[in-house]
């Protein structure tokens, strides 16, 4: 597992399965799951949130379009966390 902050605000996540997580501020909001392919949130936070979103996808991904990316509920962004590091509550 790696942690990697691009820039204030804007972090990546990344899983030894080539699983990746995208934090806006210290929420999750996109990423990559080998199963899913790449994906971001229905759920809207903040027209910041929505830059820093389609960043990640278009600078890091090289995905030419966001929109075309698949959006999956908050909680499947979530999961792709959860699976990999177990709650202790």
């Amino acid at each position: 597992m790696k942690l990697h902050s691009f820039a204030t605000n804007r972090t990546l996540l990344t899983f030894d399965d080539g699983t990746e997580v995208f934090f806006s501020y210290s929420t999750p909001v996109a990423g990559y799951n080998p199963r899913l392919g790449y994906v971001k949130t229905k759920s809207w936070y903040s027209s910041t949130t929505t830059r820093h979103i389609n960043r990640y996808l278009n600078e890091h991904c090289d995905v030419p379009n966001p929109e075309l990316i698949s959006t999956v509920e908050q909680s499947t962004i979530n999961h792709m966390i959860g699976c990999k590091i177990p709650s202790r509550y």
